[in-house]
């Protein structure tokens, strides 16, 4: 997977910050479990997300970052932050290169 090598860290990190402000508007989210987020919180266990609400999250992360996940994206999609980075990255890179 090229496009996560060509990432550096402070592109993962500028998208985690982007990534946490998403995450404030989610209703179902303790906003005090965000603290000290990490790429390998998991959403599910760590910050007690229902899994319906990660379609959510997935929306509103296309938002922000102006981008389109595909409904396979979506199916493969793990439940980590990291996931979520990688996935974003994923989506940018193959807009670039169509």
């Amino acid at each position: 997977m090229n496009y996560l090598k060509k990432a550096n860290n402070m592109e993962r990190q500028e998208i985690l910050d982007g990534l946490l402000e998403v995450l404030r508007t989610v209703r179902t989210i303790d906003p005090a479990r965000l603290e000290g987020v990490t790429e390998d919180t998991d959403f599910l266990t760590d910050l007690s997300t229902p899994s319906t609400e990660l379609i959510n999250i997935a929306a509103k992360v296309e938002h922000k970052f102006d981008i389109e996940f595909e409904d396979d994206d979506i199916d493969h999609m793990g439940s980590k932050v990291k996931d979520i980075i990688d996935l974003i990255l994923m989506v940018k890179a193959r807009g670039e290169n169509s």
